[in-house]
């Protein structure tokens, strides 16, 4: 498993300066708006919403943003900006590959935004499937350790991969096994970091230092759009 994912976001979102806080909530709250208007209010019976949220308190999110955006997706908060899911496909410096995901209430100024985003990087915006091909859906579970003993037990409730790495490690699942092995790990007291269903990038692709500047750039440019939700890319960084 490789490529740059959303954790690394996440992760950068826990030390952020207050000035980028305000976009970093935006986008936690329409990942929350639409993970309610999509399967309800209740996050014990609604598994995106929970995960929504949790990234939410990772982010150090006030608790009445959260609540707020959970009502705007329920309908009981009623402000007039309607959220949809928008997916882009495309290439960064050195022809690395990039799902984009975005959730707006203006698809046309966030195509515009984001083909402007590529296009700075080097890149370009690209047609449906043009990159997808590349990237498989994972379910991603990153913890700070893990016993040996649980990795048994964890495979057998979906768990695909287990790599350790410095400074943590990563369980990859099937996206319908998520749940379980998350809830399998809270059952052993292990604390997740983060936990989330993600373009896993099938393979990686090398890049030269000087061009690794250049995709931190873009991710960089993508995490304060506020339109950007989620990016994945095969890009070895």
């Amino acid at each position: 498993m490789s490529g740059h994912s959303k954790w690394h976001q996440i992760h950068r979102q826990k030390g952020v300066a207050d000035a980028k806080r305000g976009a970093i909530f935006t986008k936690l709250g329409n990942n929350i708006t639409v993970a309610a208007k999509l399967g309800g209010g209740d996050p014990d019976s609604n598994f995106r919403l929970r995960l929504a949220i949790d990234q939410a308190k990772a982010a150090n999110m006030p608790k009445d943003n959260i609540e707020r955006a959970i009502k705007r997706g329920t309908g009981e908060l009623n402000d007039g900006k309607k959220i949809e899911t928008v997916n882009y496909e495309g290439y960064g410096p050195d022809a690395t590959a990039f799902i984009i995901e975005a959730l707006t209430d203006n698809r046309n100024r966030t195509s515009s935004n984001i083909k402007h985003i590529l296009n700075k990087a080097g890149g370009l915006l690209a047609g449906p499937n043009s990159v997808a091909w590349m990237f498989e859906q994972k379910g991603v579970i990153r913890i700070k350790n893990l016993a040996e003993d649980l990795e048994l037990p964890l495979i057998d409730a979906g768990a695909q991969d287990i790599v350790k790495e410095d400074g943590g490690v990563t369980i990859y699942t099937d996206p319908s096994s998520l749940k379980k092995v998350k809830e399998l790990l809270e059952q052993h007291g292990v604390e997740i970091d983060y936990a989330e269903t993600e373009q896993v990038a099938k393979d990686k692709k090398a890049v030269s230092e000087e061009q690794k500047e250049k995709i931190q750039k873009l991710f960089d440019d993508l995490d304060n759009d506020e339109d950007v939700s989620n990016y994945y890319t095969n890009a070895e960084i």
